[in-house]
């Protein structure tokens, strides 16, 4: 019988699952912060180099997303999940032994960080195939929710419990937490036992470029597809050139501790809860497409008031905590209803082309940003690259405003087990986007 909590608490693997991915969530976490402070703090890197460490983590999604979800899809993914979490344990585990050994130089962290970027990829397109291999068709939902909230709790905790981890032990040794959180998620995958299908292979790669270009067609073929795609490659380029100077701004021009820098970052995941739920209710109340609109601009416009943050004191703490909670609310908000409305406008067998091509071009933007700030913040200074990424950001709303998007007003949304769905919408969109591609794809 299904409980108000749902079926899976009944499902061994599936909580095998939940509690690995929720301790590896928080471990993870706990990295974003700690992996450049170690390079900031124990390293003593400038702009540049700052903006290089960062872009080799993303540099992977760039290079390899495609042909690794291609690759995937040809085995099974319980072995590639499991090699992928001890190979990241280990990995990460190099960074504080080389320190202790007085070995970690910046050329090794960079090496460490670029193998680290290509376990990601393998880990996190293996790990969208495989949960539907542990839950029921009918619990996909449930599973997914469960698993979404444990990220966006991880992404409250693991900041500030990184700040706090600074404050008593040195960065390079704090990333053995996210270390030994790998190595949880991998034994709890070792402990799950459900029978994958068997992998199809595909007949040659005529299929492949078949298959990549009705992708791209339908992903690129429809306005406010498109407009998603650009909103979000946009606000990533700006996002990561900020996040890029921010870091070294605090510390060496504000001042910040290390602890109020991940208590920040934990309140811009604060936010986010917060933003969910209010967008739930608004969505329902003016529409989704205004929603969205409006929480993209929620979400980009408060950190043009970070630049003209001077000092240390409790107005401009007040300033920086504001900045953080309220673009962690309209970002979140904004992007939950954007995923509803990306799988409503997408025809079901296009949805994983759809998702790899979205990712790759929105990741993509990730490591040029970084670059680009890095190098910036060497040539014309750390407060004037602030000041550009995030003028940059508060333009990345009209991408959707000037969009179909704000005309979008009858998703239907239904509440089972604290899960949020949608029903289909402008389903007319859909058809025409299906019948286009249908003559580029081999069947």
């Amino acid at each position: 019988m299904k409980s108000r909590f749902g079926t899976l608490w009944h499902n061994p693997n599936f909580l095998k699952l939940w509690m690995g991915e929720t301790v590896s969530y928080i471990g993870s976490q706990i990295t974003v912060l700690v992996l450049p402070l170690t390079a900031v703090l124990f390293l003593k890197v400038n702009s540049a180099q700052l903006g290089v460490l960062n872009a080799m983590d993303y540099m992977p999604f760039l290079l390899f997303s495609l042909m690794a979800g291609i690759w995937i899809d040809r085995h099974h993914r319980r072995p590639i999940l499991i090699i992928a979490n001890f190979a990241r344990a280990v990995l990460l585990a190099c960074i504080p032994l080389l320190a202790w050994f007085g070995h970690l130089r910046f050329e090794y962290l960079l090496a460490i960080t670029f193998l680290v970027g290509i376990f990601n990829v393998f880990f996190s397109l293996a790990y969208q195939s495989f949960l539907p291999s542990v839950v029921n068709l009918e619990e996909l939902t449930e599973g997914n929710s469960k698993l979404a909230l444990s990220q966006s709790l991880s992404e409250v905790i693991g900041p500030g419990l990184g700040g706090l981890l600074l404050q008593i032990i040195a960065a390079p040794s704090a990333l053995l937490v996210d270390a030994c959180s790998f190595l949880i998620s991998a034994f709890n995958l070792l402990l799950i036992h459900v029978h994958e299908p068997e992998p199809v292979h595909t007949r040659g790669m005529q299929n492949v470029w078949h298959d990549m270009k009705a992708g791209f067609k339908i992903t690129f073929g429809n306005a406010s597809l498109r407009a998603f795609a650009g909103e979000a490659a946009h606000y990533n380029l700006f996002w990561q050139m900020f996040l890029t100077v921010f870091l070294l701004y605090a510390i060496r021009i504000l001042h910040i501790s290390v602890l109020l820098l991940g208590i920040l970052f934990a309140l811009g995941s604060v936010g986010g809860l917060i933003g969910v739920i209010l967008t739930n209710y608004t969505a329902r109340r003016f529409g989704v497409g205004p929603t969205i609109t409006v929480a993209a601009m929620i979400g980009c416009v408060p950190p043009l008031l970070i630049p003209f943050i001077h000092g240390q004191g409790i107005l401009q703490t007040s300033l920086l905590a504001a900045a953080f909670l309220l673009t962690g609310a309209g970002v979140t908000g904004c992007n939950v209803h954007v995923i509803s409305v990306r799988q409503a406008l997408t025809p079901e067998r296009f949805l994983g082309r759809m998702n790899s091509i979205y990712r790759l071009l929105t990741y993509g933007v990730i490591p040029i940003a970084a670059l680009l700030s890095g190098f910036l913040g060497q040539w014309i200074g750390l407060h004037n690259t602030l000041l550009i990424s995030t003028c940059g950001l508060a333009l990345d709303f009209l991408w959707l405003l000037l969009s179909p998007i704000p005309r979008l007003r009858t998703l239907a949304f239904s509440i089972d087990s604290n899960a949020m769905s949608s029903e289909s919408i402008v389903k007319s969109a859909a058809d025409a986007d299906e019948k286009e591609v249908e003559d580029s794809v081999t069947e």
